[in-house]
C-alpha cells in the first residue's frame, strides 16, 4: 500500500463513525407535528415610551415542533400591545406553515425558510407573516441544537462565550412628575451591575428630555453610559434639533429618531449629527437592512429577532453589518437572541431587563461584569418552563 492509499484508507476509517452518525440522524430526524398555545397575560404596571403604552393585558404564542426522534423544538413570539395578535399569528402558523414543515428534515433550515417564504409571499413577508416564519425557523434550530446536544451558537460558529448587556430601564411612568420612579429604576439597574442604561425620550418637550438625561447621567457617573431612545417619534427636523442636544449632553447613542421606513430621513439625520444613530428594530429581513446600511443611515444595527427574521436571516444581517464595519446590538434580548450574537464578531450589546428574577425559560441567563454568559442548554434556550405555560395558556 503506497502513502496515498494509506492516507485515503485512514481518512475513510476516521470518517466512518461521523458518516454513520450523520446518516442515522438523517434517517431518524423528521418533523412530525406542530403545536401552538396562545398565552394571555393580565395587566400589570403601566409604563410608556414616546408613542406606546405598555404593561396592559397582552398575549404571546408558543410554537412547538415535534420530531420522530422525541426532540421538540420551541419558539415564542409576542406583539405585546396589539390585542388578538397571538390568535392571528396562530392561524398563520397552523394553516400556512404547518403543511410546509411536517414531514421535513430539520437539518435544512434555509430550505425550509425559503419554502415558508414562498407559501406566504402573496400577502408579503413582513408583519405577522415574518413573525410566523421567524418563530418557526427558530424552533427548527432548537431541534438541531438538541439533536447535537449543544447550544445553537456553537453550531453557528461561536465567536464569544459572553455578550455585553445594557439595561432598558428608563421608561415613563404614571404620576412621576418628580422622576422618583425613573430614578429608582436606573439606580436599581446600576446596583445590579449593568454598566449602561437606556432611557426613553421624546414623549414631552425637549426641556423634559434634558431633565431626564441630566438625572440619568448623574446616577450613572463618568464610567457608565446612557443611551436615549425616541421610538420613531420625531420628523427629521425635530430629530436633528433634539439630537444635537443629546449629543452635547454626552449620550452614547440616539435610537430610532424617526419612522423606520424613511431611510432618506435617517441618512440626513446621521449626516447632521456626530452622536451614534441606532436603528433597525422595526425593519423586516436582510433586504431592508441592506438598504439601511448602504445609505449610511445608522452607526449601530439593531435587528429584532421577531421582525428581522429567524436564525438564518439574523446571521446574514450580521454579516452585512460586519462587511460595512458596523456593530450589531440586538433589540430585545433573551437566550434566542444571544445565540446569534455570540456567533457574530461585530456584536457589541444585547438589550436586557433585570436578571434578578426567575426567567420564563428553562435556560436561566447569568450576568457577570455587565455581560451575559453563553447559554448552556442544548438548542436555542427558548423552551419555556412547563408551569409558566400552564399558568397563562388559553
Amino acid at each position: 500500500m503506497n502513502r496515498r492509499q494509506f492516507l485515503g484508507a485512514a481518512g475513510a476509517a476516521a470518517a466512518a463513525p461521523a458518516v454513520a452518525v450523520a446518516a442515522d440522524l438523517q434517517k431518524q430526524l423528521r418533523i412530525t407535528g406542530l403545536e401552538t398555545d396562545v398565552l394571555h397575560f393580565p395587566a400589570g404596571r403601566v409604563f410608556y415610551d414616546a408613542i406606546h403604552t405598555m404593561g396592559g393585558a397582552h398575549e404571546g404564542l408558543v410554537l412547538r415542533l415535534q420530531t420522530n426522534a422525541g426532540i421538540t423544538g420551541w419558539a415564542y413570539s409576542s406583539l405585546a400591545v396589539i390585542p388578538g395578535s397571538a390568535d392571528a399569528l396562530q392561524q398563520i402558523v397552523q394553516k400556512a406553515l404547518k403543511p410546509i414543515l411536517v414531514g421535513q428534515d430539520p437539518a435544512f433550515p434555509k430550505r425550509l425558510r425559503a419554502n415558508m417564504w414562498q407559501a406566504l409571499e402573496y400577502a408579503g413577508v413582513q408583519g405577522l407573516n415574518q413573525f410566523a416564519i421567524s418563530a418557526a425557523e427558530d424552533a427548527v434550530w432548537d431541534i438541531l441544537g438538541k439533536a447535537f446536544q449543544t447550544p445553537v451558537y456553537k453550531l453557528l460558529g461561536a465567536y464569544a462565550d459572553r455578550c455585553p448587556v445594557y439595561s432598558m430601564c428608563g421608561w415613563y411612568y404614571p404620576n412621576d412628575d418628580d422622576l422618583s420612579q425613573f430614578r429608582k429604576a436606573i439606580e436599581s439597574a446600576f446596583d445590579e451591575g449593568f454598566s449602561a442604561a437606556k432611557i426613553k425620550v421624546g414623549r414631552f418637550s425637549l426641556q423634559d428630555d434634558e431633565r431626564r438625561i441630566k438625572l440619568a447621567m448623574q446616577i450613572a457617573g463618568p464610567k457608565r453610559n446612557i443611551m436615549v431612545d425616541a421610538n420613531q417619534k420625531f420628523d427629521v427636523a425635530e430629530a436633528i434639533l433634539r439630537g444635537k442636544v443629546y449629543e452635547e449632553m454626552g449620550c452614547y447613542w440616539y435610537e430610532e429618531p424617526t419612522v423606520p421606513y424613511d431611510h432618506a430621513g435617517y441618512a440626513r439625520i446621521a449626516e447632521e449629527l456626530e452622536i451614534r444613530i441606532a436603528g433597525g428594530e422595526n425593519e423586516y429581513t436582510k433586504y431592508a437592512f441592506a438598504d439601511l446600511i448602504s445609505r449610511h443611515c445608522v452607526d449601530v444595527v439593531q435587528p429584532d429577532g421577531r421582525r428581522a427574521g429567524g436564525v438564518s436571516e439574523w446571521m446574514e444581517i450580521g454579516a452585512l453589518a460586519d462587511a460595512a464595519r458596523l456593530p450589531i446590538a440586538s433589540h430585545g434580548g433573551g437566550p434566542g437572541d444571544l445565540q446569534m450574537l455570540l456567533a457574530m464578531p461585530n456584536a457589541i450589546a444585547m438589550e436586557s431587563g433585570s436578571y434578578r428574577g426567575r426567567s420564563n425559560t428553562i435556560e436561566q441567563l447569568h450576568m457577570v461584569d455587565s455581560a451575559v454568559l453563553a447559554p448552556v442548554t442544548p438548542g436555542m434556550g427558548t423552551e419555556l418552563r412547563p408551569e409558566y405555560v400552564e399558568k397563562y395558556k388559553v
